[in-house]
């Protein structure tokens, strides 16, 4: 199947920051995200609960767009 182009709003993230030596639950946050190794960037959908994980990393995720 093809996946087809989204019209909802869109952020594009950057995890800057190691998660060695921090809570596992912020791993696990990163994992949701699409990130997991340093300089990765993805696309994620604007949406509240985005928002929500990116507010809990934001010592470890920067937004680069929205």
């Amino acid at each position: 199947m093809a996946r087809e182009k989204s019209d909802k709003a869109m952020i594009l993230i950057k995890q800057i920051g190691s998660p060695i030596r921090r809570d596992p639950r912020q791993e696990l946050y990163l994992k949701s995200l699409g990130l997991g190794k340093m300089n990765r960037e993805r696309q994620v959908i604007d949406t509240p609960s985005t928002r929500g994980l990116l507010d809990k990393l934001r010592h470890m995720v920067v937004v680069l767009e929205q």
